[in-house]
C-alpha cells in the first residue's frame, strides 16, 4: 500500500537500502508469533476453562483470554497487508482465521483497510473516520464498552451475507462476490458452533467465544482509538498517526501494531521489523505517546474540541 501524502519526501526518509532490509518477510518469525499467541490463548482459555469457581486466578485468565481472542484483529490486520509470513496464501488463510476469532472479516478488512491507509484521516474518505465521532463522554464510554463496534459488526456482516454490497464503495465489483462468499462462510462457522453447543446443551459458544470477547473488547477498544484520534484531520504521515510506547505484552499481542505511526509511513514493514524502524523513524513524527491508559486519559479531556 503506498503512503497518501502531499508531500512525497515523507516516504524518503529511510534510504532505500534500509527500506529493503526493514521490508523483508519471514515465514519463520511469523509462524512463530502465530505461535507464541496462540499458546497465550490456549493456557489462558484452560485456566479460565478449569477454574471457574476460583475467581482470583479465573478472572485473570478471562481477560487475558478474551483480549488474546480480541487481538487476533493484530495478525489479520498483518496478513491483509501480506507483511506476516513470505507466503501469500498462508497470510490469505491466518487472515481468514484470525478473523473469524476476532469477528472481523478478513476478506471484507482488506478492501475497507485499503482505503483506510490511502485516505488516512482525510475527511469523507477515511472509512475509520465515518466510524468513529467522539463529542462527548457519554459517546467515549459506549465507544469504550464495545457496543457501538457489536452494533455495527453485526449489521455489517447481515447486510453483506444477504448480498448488500453497494454502500461499500472500497469494495470493487470485481470483489464483490468474494467478500459476500466469505463473510456468509463465516456466519455459518458461527452458526454451526451454536447448534453444536445446543445439541450437547452446553453454553461452550457463549463461554469459550462471545464472552470472553465481550469482556475483553474495552481493552481493543481504548488501543483503537489512541491510533488517530487527536492527530491531525490531512495527508501528513508525520502527524495523523500516533506511535503508542507501551510494555511488551501489548507490543507482542498487538504484533507490534504500537508502532503505527511507523507502520503508516511505511506499510511494506513486516510486524517483527516495526521496532527497528522506530528507532529510525521515532524523531520525525509528532505523536509518540506513553501508554493507552495516558494516551486515553488525554482524548478524555479533549473531548469536544
Amino acid at each position: 500500500m503506498s503512503i497518501s501524502t502531499t508531500n512525497p519526501k515523507l516516504n524518503q526518509i529511510l534510504s532505500s537500502q534500509d527500506l529493503s532490509v526493514l521490508n523483508e518477510r519471514s515465514n519463520l518469525k511469523g509462524i512463530r508469533q502465530l505461535a507464541g499467541h496462540l499458546g497465550i490463548m490456549g493456557v489462558s482459555g484452560y485456566l479460565w476453562a478449569t477454574q471457574m469457581n476460583h475467581w482470583p486466578i479465573a478472572i485473570p485468565a478471562l481477560i487475558l483470554y478474551g483480549f488474546s481472542l480480541a487481538a487476533m484483529f493484530a495478525p489479520m490486520h498483518e496478513c491483509t497487508h501480506r507483511t506476516a509470513f513470505a507466503n501469500n496464501r498462508l497470510n490469505e488463510i491466518v487472515a481468514w482465521f484470525a478473523g473469524l476469532l476476532s469477528f472481523y472479516n478478513s476478506t471484507f478488512y482488506r478492501r475497507y483497510h485499503k482505503w483506510h491507509h490511502r485516505y488516512t484521516q482525510i475527511p469523507d474518505k477515511d472509512p475509520e473516520l465515518d466510524d468513529l465521532k467522539l463529542n462527548n463522554l457519554k459517546e467515549y464510554i459506549i465507544e469504550v464498552s464495545g457496543l457501538t463496534w457489536w452494533i455495527g459488526k453485526i449489521r455489517t456482516h447481515t447486510r453483506i451475507a444477504l448480498g448488500k454490497v453497494e454502500n461499500y464503495p472500497f469494495i470493487p465489483e470485481t470483489a464483490q462476490k468474494e467478500v459476500i462468499r466469505s463473510v456468509r462462510l463465516q456466519l455459518l462457522t458461527y452458526f454451526s458452533a451454536i447448534a453444536i453447543s445446543v445439541i450437547f446443551g452446553q453454553l461452550w459458544f457463549f463461554l469459550y467465544w462471545l464472552f470472553p470477547l465481550m469482556v475483553s473488547q474495552p481493552i481493543l477498544r481504548m488501543y483503537l482509538l489512541a491510533e488517530h484520534t487527536g492527530c491531525t484531520n490531512d495527508d501528513n504521515s508525520l502527524t495523523n498517526t500516533r506511535t503508542t510506547l507501551t510494555i511488551w505484552p501489548m507490543r507482542f499481542l498487538m504484533w507490534n501494531m504500537p508502532y503505527h505511526g511507523e507502520h503508516h509511513l511505511y506499510a511494506s514493514i513486516p510486524f517483527h521489523a516495526l521496532s527497528e524502524a522506530h528507532e529510525k523513524l521515532k524523531l520525525h513524527f509528532t505523536h509518540v505517546d506513553s501508554g493507552y491508559i495516558n494516551v486515553n486519559r488525554n482524548i478524555i479531556n479533549n473531548l469536544g474540541q
